[in-house]
């Protein structure tokens, strides 16, 4: 098996460009090393992803973040204004009716959002890899094996979003930033990294179908929202876990939009169901609770297998100096955006 070369700098692959892989990656970048980025999607984020349509974005995934850890703080300050608090500070609770059962006194930890969406601040972080070449989107990684050519090192089976296949060479790590789930099973089917695996199987994530709603007809003289007055709120409704108005977040188009996250159990129990049947179900539930009858003039989906972890693994990461195999992922410490930040630089310290 390829063992860590001790010379500097070395060539490393990261396999995931959400907040852990990129954290990870430019720590990296910054003591020196030789870094490529692979991400299955078109683009960075991960579930930061803000989804753009013709009435505004809509932050599919992570709706704000909180700060605690002083590494965190240090590192916004890399990108001063991008971030903004959130005023939904005082988030209310609500009963399957909609009802106010109770209104949360505001946290110690501020709502941060990045402007002008989520997506904007790992877009942010990842924007001198992707102009150094070294962040490659839309690259599906299929496979780790020896390098053919040097056997103490790795290289990547990968696939490209047109089919086409390619071999990425010469990594003397590989680091998956990615939920436990697929990065368990690229370890599995590759044949490596088994003990990286057999530590992943205790954590545990739920899904989440998000439902993205908006109401342009909401902007005229004398009306500015619809329905409730709250930005934001928990719910108890069965197939409602997270409500949120979009338009309420600094830095936003006032056009009314709302972006609804179901219940984990909801989700999972539904989580193969047709896009169409539980886009239909969530904007009932949505009514049910808002009170909004409105007919949205716009309507979307998206499903998120691994959404929340509900049990994490521990510990800031996982790394096998002598394998050069390593992950890292909110995964490993919970599922706030700072667990994942922070999961991929101490993974990066690791190896560093």
């Amino acid at each position: 098996m390829p063992s860590r070369k001790p010379s500097r700098p070395r060539s490393i692959a990261v396999i995931g460009a959400g907040m852990a892989g990129v954290a990870c990656a430019r720590t990296l970048v910054q003591a020196g090393h030789q870094v490529t980025v692979f991400e299955k999607a078109s683009h960075a984020g991960g579930r930061t992803t803000t989804l753009q349509t013709p009435f505004g974005g809509f932050d599919a995934g992570a709706q704000y973040f909180t700060v605690r850890d002083e590494r965190f703080t240090q590192a916004l300050a890399t990108v001063p204004g991008l971030c903004r608090p959130w005023s939904a500070n005082t988030v209310r609770v609500l009963d399957a009716a909609g009802r106010v059962v109770a209104a949360s006194p505001a946290p110690n930890d501020p709502h941060w959002v990045a402007r002008p969406g989520m997506g904007s601040l790992v877009d942010a972080w990842a924007l001198p890899l992707l102009q150094a070449g070294q962040l490659r989107t839309g690259t599906h990684v299929l496979r780790i094996e020896p390098d053919r050519l040097d056997p103490n090192r790795w290289q990547l089976q990968t696939q490209s979003a047109d089919g086409s296949q390619q071999v990425f060479a010469g990594f003397d790590a590989v680091l998956l930033a990615q939920p436990a789930a697929p990065a368990q099973a690229l370890l599995g089917s590759s044949g490596v990294g088994a003990d990286l695996a057999q530590a992943m199987a205790g954590v545990e994530t739920a899904p989440c179908w998000t439902l993205m709603l908006a109401f342009p007809q909401a902007v005229r003289p004398g009306l500015t929202t619809l329905g409730p007055q709250w930005n934001a709120a928990r719910s108890t409704h069965h197939r409602i876990a997270w409500l949120a108005r979009e338009s309420s977040k600094p830095g936003r188009s006032i056009i009314e939009r709302w972006t609804v996250q179901a219940s984990p159990a909801w989700s999972a129990e539904h989580l193969e169901d047709d896009a169409e049947r539980v886009q239909a179900k969530l904007i009932k539930a949505f009514s049910e609770v808002t009170g909004i009858r409105a007919v949205p003039a716009h309507a979307d989906v998206r499903r998120w297998r691994y959404a929340q972890t509900t049990k994490a693994l521990g510990r800031s990461h996982l790394w096998n100096a002598k394998s050069g195999i390593g992950a890292c992922g909110d995964w490993c410490l919970g599922h706030r955006l700072e667990d994942a930040f922070i999961s991929g630089l101490e993974l990066a310290l690791a190896v560093a």
